[in-house]
């Protein structure tokens, strides 16, 4: 797995790796309209139980992206998909403020990208 484009978080003494995907990406926007209003639908939130349930969907998307990976890959191994009802039933609201960080690194490296300048591009200035 790509960690430069991961997160790591714990739920229920199991460690996941929260990775974002082009399906995981599609899925936000359906959901969100867009990555870029993602936050502001997290800190707008109605009401506390609207923020939990948000956080736990992204959580589960996020969770199961790395392991739909893992069972694509080892069709002969796979492994079952985290769900929502697992993911509240083994955490504590305090668990999951430390689960919203790893999901915006997560979001965070899924689309940042690594820039190269060239040394003699056309765009380099001759000194």
């Amino acid at each position: 797995m790509d960690t430069e484009r991961t997160a790591n978080i714990t739920i229920g003494g199991e460690e996941f790796t929260l990775l974002l995907t082009t399906k995981a990406t599609k899925e936000i926007a359906a959901r969100y309209g867009g990555l870029e209003n993602l936050g502001d639908k997290l800190m707008k939130s109605e009401n506390f139980e609207m923020a939990l349930d948000e956080i736990v969907w992204l959580i589960t998307l996020l969770a199961n992206q790395s392991i739909l990976v893992h069972n694509l890959r080892h069709p002969d191994d796979r492994k079952p998909e985290l769900t929502a009802e697992a993911v509240e039933l083994l955490t504590s609201p305090f668990d999951l403020a430390g689960c919203k960080n790893a999901i915006m690194q997560a979001m965070y490296r899924g689309t940042k990208r690594n820039v190269e300048s060239e040394p003699d591009g056309k765009n380099t200035q001759a000194g």
